[in-house]
């Protein structure tokens, strides 16, 4: 389980508020999700949050970058499984100055005198970090998923909580009947008010009366991104429940008022390995939905000094290259690149996130292969993990191998194959 604390001073948001204050503090919590298993083997060795994305970035970039982006610079990052590259990337990308408030302070789950357990969901988390946010006295309570593609301006959303005087806000999106049936659907009334919430609800008859007040067939999936009033926070977590979607959310309608925030852009949840290798393809795309090259509104991640990508007489179309790349005569398309990814000549790489490596080569390289793809081979619809050694004249592919199959060198997950981290592929392999 991970979370995010996060305080701000905003009085240049020009929110109006009704006690006369010219600041509001805001502290935000963003949920890691917790073992992200449906991301196996991915997560195998790292957090959910930790998983790099689009080529040089990590899931937990994307809410934090949001935070920052919205004027949030407190932060308080909850960890607790497989969390120790989460704490390195942490700890080597997000440092304010001297002159900034700011900060990312890591939280690893413990033991007190009053709990011995771990987190047990979304809430409980939430409940035991409380003595560490409480000192900062917040207005506003955020919170967010760490397992998401998006991009929002905060300050929005709570300038809508504060015109409705709402006491919980929840972030919608707008989605067509035949994807709401496999998520949190909620039925808003008057003013934008949810009335009724309904976890999965099936292509069933009940779904038709959740259907939202739009133009079509549409229906208000929850993106897991809330608002509370702080006192009401407290209130909705004095007891034992442990799940934000399950307990506290409908607790939340049942009695108090709760809003939606309609958010119409790019949203994507990045659960399972289809999710995760379908969001970095289509960063490939020419236009695509959502993009990195927003100057206004950057996403940020680990500064590493890198040298220039090479790319000698290839045939690259429709790919992200990171930094650091040596890429001889190769074939590419549609590809993210990762850092420091090697790809020797005469290879073929398709449909396939090469996630690179976090070195050149082992010290020790009599008795290690260096991380990288060989010559002469042929790779598709793939997920290739940080520092697997791919040996020359080797196919990757998951055509004709059943959905859940897994051997010592790879996975298939919803059609795609998976090369875990560190894997050494001899030459000449078929997989």
């Amino acid at each position: 389980m991970f979370c995010l604390s996060i305080t701000i001073t905003v009085p240049y948001i020009n929110l109006k508020l009704n006690n006369g204050a010219n600041t509001l503090k805001v502290i935000g919590l963003i949920l890691g999700g917790g073992e992200g298993s449906r991301l196996q083997p991915l997560t195998n060795e790292r957090s959910k949050p930790a998983v790099p994305l689009a080529g040089k970035y990590r899931l937990v970039d994307i809410p934090i970058s949001n935070c920052i982006n919205s004027d949030i610079n407190k932060i308080y990052l909850l960890t607790q499984f497989n969390s120790v590259s989460l704490h390195e990337h942490i700890q080597n990308t997000y440092r304010f100055d001297q002159f900034s408030d700011g900060y990312v302070q890591l939280l690893a789950a413990q033991q007190t005198p009053e709990d011995a357990g771990w987190f047990t969901g979304t809430a409980d988390a939430v409940r035991k970090v409380g003595m560490h946010y409480r000192h900062e006295r917040p207005d506003h309570v955020v919170i967010l998923s760490g397992d998401q593609l998006y991009r929002m301006d905060f300050k929005k959303v709570l300038e809508q909580h504060l015109e409705t005087n709402a006491d919980v806000t929840i972030a919608t999106k707008p989605v067509p009947r035949d994807q709401a049936g496999s998520l949190g659907i909620m039925q808003v009334g008057d003013d934008n008010r949810i009335i009724n919430f309904v976890e999965k609800p099936g292509d069933t008859p009940a779904l038709d009366e959740l259907r939202a007040p739009l133009e079509g067939e549409q229906y208000l999936a929850s993106m897991g991104i809330y608002v509370f009033k702080s006192y009401i926070l407290d209130k909705l977590l004095d007891n034992d429940f442990t799940d934000f979607g399950k307990n506290i959310i409908p607790m939340s309608i049942k009695n108090y008022h709760v809003c939606s925030y309609i958010f119409d852009d790019y949203w994507r949840d990045i659960g399972t390995i289809g999710s995760f290798h379908e969001a970095n393809l289509d960063l490939t795309d020419r236009v695509p939905e959502f993009t990195f090259y927003d100057e206004n509104n950057p996403i940020y991640t680990h500064m590493r000094y890198l040298a220039p990508s090479k790319i000698e007489d290839c045939q690259v179309s429709n790919c992200l290259l990171s930094e650091g790349c040596i890429i001889s005569k190769a074939t590419l398309h549609r590809c993210i690149i990762g850092i420091r990814a090697i790809v020797g000549e005469g290879s073929t790489i398709r449909n396939t996130v090469l996630m690179g490596s976090d070195y050149y080569q082992w010290h020790d390289t009599d008795e290690r292969a260096a991380p990288g793809i060989g010559k002469n081979c042929f790779i598709e619809d793939a997920i290739i993990d940080k520092n697997a050694s791919i040996g020359d004249n080797v196919t990757i592919s998951p055509k004709d191998k059943k959905d859940g199959a897994s051997t010592d060198y790879y996975y298939v997950r919803n059609g795609i194959i998976v090369i875990p981290k560190n894997t050494i592929i001899p030459a000449g392999t078929v997989l």
